[in-house]
């Protein structure tokens, strides 16, 4: 059986039981505990790098000013999202020399908050990477992750994207801390692969980081049921951040609503359709509390 039941009780506290046996019903209350602030940052990016950058600190200023977060999170390519394969490799960077790395280890270290890049074309060697990178109060940079799952379809209409014309693929399963909280990273097209979200919860995930890009056609039918999916089933925190509107002058649009989720499937913070921040405070007990009333984890058969 998997059909649940769920009672809201006052001052945050509910309850969690299996229809079957009725011996649980009453066990499991929830009363909240140790929490993690995040804000979440949705853009609508363009061929403007400069632009993307301004505005991009203009949210995070914003967002650290209005709610003070631990965690700050942009969306995929949030500096240069543009058409071309040219154009692309032109606005990459090496590390740490890049503007957005510089900019974004300046802003962390200044408003000493952690701060979770989205992704931005990497240059290394002859090689281009989607690469997340993630820096630490102290501006140090304390994790980088390169999208493992690249995004090649023909979609109805006639439109195509071949990530892997101009992306190569990374290859490492990455994790990093807010404090005591371990923090998965994926980027867009990985959602779609629920094996490298086992591997994050294996990891010890708490939270899972998941910056985007996604298409309008795909978006409106699959990204809050894959979001809500992998959420429910790491019992993490997930946190869909995407990118909003028009791009390469209304030749791709992207779905936008970025949005958090509790280890229970529901979202409890949604940006609206524009360019825009939400915070929602993640109670971290709330995971093991999932985790022992429906213990999935325990339960694999297969590898």
């Amino acid at each position: 059986m998997d059909r649940i039941t769920k009672t809201w009780a006052p001052a945050k506290v509910f309850r969690v039981c299996e229809i079957v046996p009725r011996t649980l019903c009453s066990l499991s209350v929830f009363q909240g505990g140790r929490d993690v602030k995040v804000s979440l940052v949705q853009m609508n990016s363009g061929s403007d790098k400069a632009e993307n950058l301004k505005t991009a600190a203009a949210l995070i200023d914003k967002a650290v000013r209005d709610e003070a977060p631990d965690l700050i999170v942009l969306p995929e390519y949030y500096a240069f999202l543009g058409e071309g394969r040219e154009n692309i490799h032109a606005s990459a960077e090496t590390f740490p020399d890049g503007e957005s790395y510089r900019l974004m280890s300046d802003l962390a270290a200044r408003h000493k908050v952690t701060i979770h890049a989205g992704s931005v074309v990497e240059r290394d060697g002859n090689n281009h990477y989607n690469t997340t990178l993630v820096f630490g109060p102290t501006g140090k940079e304390i994790a980088r992750y390169r999208k493992m799952h690249l995004f090649d379809v023909d979609i109805a209409g006639g439109i195509s994207y071949r990530e892997s014309d101009t992306i190569s693929r990374g290859e490492e399963v990455v994790t990093y801390k807010v404090g005591d909280t371990t923090v998965g990273c994926a980027i867009c097209y990985d959602i779609r692969f629920p094996e490298l979200f086992r591997k994050l919860r294996d990891k010890g995930s708490d939270v899972i980081v998941l910056p985007a890009a996604f298409t309008l056609m795909t978006g409106k039918d699959h990204w809050e049921v894959l979001a809500r999916a992998r959420a429910i089933e790491t019992q993490t925190y997930f946190l869909a951040v995407g990118q909003v509107g028009s791009h390469s002058g209304g030749k791709k649009w992207c779905w936008g609503h970025t949005m958090v989720i509790d280890p229970w499937g529901h979202i409890v913070a949604q940006c609206s359709d524009r360019v825009t921040t939400t915070t929602a405070r993640l109670d971290l007990d709330y995971n093991g509390f999932v985790r022992a009333n429906v213990p999935v984890a325990q339960h694999h058969v297969l590898a």
